[in-house]
């Protein structure tokens, strides 16, 4: 029963049905209709289908790299959240935040830390969002490595039944605790909807 109305829904009156509604949205209207046709990947039996990527809207305005700019230079921004990645884990930060880093890292107590690797920034009205990485001095983000320590005792317990084997073993990871200090926005966004040039990125 189920496939019979599931290849009711594949018939092509009913894609034409379901994608002149897509083409009367505003993302699509500035796309010539020579693209429709000659590409490809719209055509399915003389008719077209759906393909989100011919969509692409810019990422910003100059309208609204405008507003954010101005926020910024006002001070009107909120406080500033971050998600940066550190030691192949990622973490949610903003100023005052001590996050845990587990296994061996070699900073000491004391050092001061600028962390790079800037997925996502943001404030009260606004979020900037990398692909994957914002661009390399956007966002700074200082932080302090505040102790170095060793996890609570975990068990790690194993048995096999019917064959007298069981062991039992504690351990402790290396713990790192940093306090992030600041969170700041370093320069204006670009006013074009283009990527800003990152140069070099470290994965």
């Amino acid at each position: 029963m189920f496939l019979k109305q599931f290849t009711r829904l594949l018939k092509p009156s009913t894609l034409v049905a379901f994608t002149e509604p897509l083409k009367r949205l505003p993302a699509l209207a500035a796309v010539p209709a020579s693209r429709w046709n000659n590409s490809p990947a719209f055509a399915l039996n003389g008719h077209h289908r759906w393909n989100s990527s011919s969509a692409v809207v810019p990422l910003a305005d100059k309208s609204t790299a405008e507003a954010i700019n101005k926020q910024l230079e006002t001070g009107t921004e909120g406080r500033l959240f971050a998600v940066v990645q550190l030691c192949g884990k990622q973490f949610k930060i903003t100023t005052g935040d001590i996050i845990v880093v587990e296994g061996y890292w070699p900073p000491e107590n004391g050092d001061r830390l600028r962390l790079d690797k800037v997925l996502l920034a943001g404030g009260s009205d606004f979020s900037l969002i990398g692909r994957p990485l914002l661009a390399p001095g956007l966002v700074d983000v200082q932080a302090t490595i505040v102790e170095k320590t060793l996890s609570h005792t975990r068990t790690h317990f194993r048995k096999k039944r019917r064959k007298q084997y069981m062991r039992i073993n504690f351990y402790r990871n290396q713990q790192t605790m940093i306090r992030i200090n600041s969170i700041e926005i370093t320069r204006k966004l670009a006013e074009s909807g283009a990527p800003e040039a990152t140069g070099d990125r470290f994965f």
